[in-house]
């Protein structure tokens, strides 16, 4: 049970930075980019959540049976 939180962690995370790079490639954050020269605030946000998710999860993951 102690490995389930981890796994699951790690997965979201890389459901969000896939999805971040997807809304990065969109039409809207390319407008976006046209006029303030950065992606959308959603694409941003998603990457860094997921980036943040998927740390958390290897980290958990690493440090063995002690997790959670």
């Amino acid at each position: 049970m102690n490995k389930i939180i981890p796994i699951v962690l790690l997965v979201a995370g890389i459901a969000l930075i896939i999805a971040g790079v997807q809304a990065t490639d969109s039409i809207s954050s390319d407008f976006s980019r046209f006029f303030t020269n950065s992606p959308t605030e959603k694409s941003i946000w998603l990457l860094i959540g997921g980036f943040v998710l998927a740390a958390a999860g290897a980290g958990t993951m690493m440090r063995g049976s002690r997790a959670l």
